[in-house]
């Protein structure tokens, strides 16, 4: 049997629970024909999922123009002073990268079409703040790494807000990259990032392309 206008559909192996249409059983299994899909995190509707797939899809895209920038950074500064430091900052960021591959296979999340071009656009602005030494690789650092903080903050509100339960294990994940990420901020500062060229022209330009990059690789 199908109803044609309705949510729901009875095929074999499923029953209608009494008083609940819109809802199947199948086996000790429940599932809502309608606007409920099951995923490998539980239960989401349409909105949750699509929530949750750009807040994969833009975290993924901005640890892997991270990882480009510290990769750039390391060309000019790898053998400098400075050059364990970045190392260490890289290292963290390939861990972010990594676990939201991991987020992107596990809950079926397309990444950015934009990769190419956070892949370029990050390894040349890496490489181009590090030719103006080590307090301009800093300076890029500390815009770079408030802007992803702060974003990682309006994404903990907004999961919080709806269902810190449901969402405990990615709430964990994004806060401690976000305190990772603050950890790189103030190793910017201890580095005298302020002390760079037009520092502040050079963390506002940044921080403008930053949230820019945010704002895009969320819809594309």
């Amino acid at each position: 049997m199908e109803r044609a206008a309705g949510l729901w559909r009875l095929r074999p192996l499923y029953c209608s629970l009494p008083g609940r249409p819109g809802i199947r059983r199948r086996g000790c299994s429940m599932v809502y024909a309608g606007a409920i899909r099951h995923h490998s995190s539980g239960l989401y509707t349409d909105e949750e999922k699509a929530l949750l797939d750009r807040i994969i899809r833009v975290d993924h895209a901005g640890e892997y123009g991270a990882n480009r920038i510290y990769a750039g950074q390391m060309v000019v500064l790898g053998r400098s002073s400075v050059g364990p430091v970045i190392q260490h900052m890289w290292n963290q960021e390939k861990d972010h990268l990594k676990k939201f591959n991991e987020l992107m296979i596990s809950n079926r999340v397309r990444p950015t079409a934009l990769l190419p071009f956070w892949n370029v656009a990050g390894f040349a602005l890496g490489f181009g703040t590090a030719l103006l030494g080590r307090k301009g690789a800093m300076a890029c650092t500390v815009a770079v790494e408030e802007t992803i903080s702060n974003h990682y903050n309006n994404q903990i509100r907004t999961l919080m807000e709806r269902d810190p339960e449901k969402h405990k294990e990615l709430l964990q994940t994004i806060k401690k990259f976000r305190d990772d990420e603050m950890e790189h901020h103030d190793t910017g500062l201890e580095h005298d990032a302020e002390q760079a060229p037009a520092y502040f022209l050079l963390k506002n330009a940044i921080q403008m392309g930053c949230r820019a990059a945010v704002y895009l690789s969320e819809r594309i």
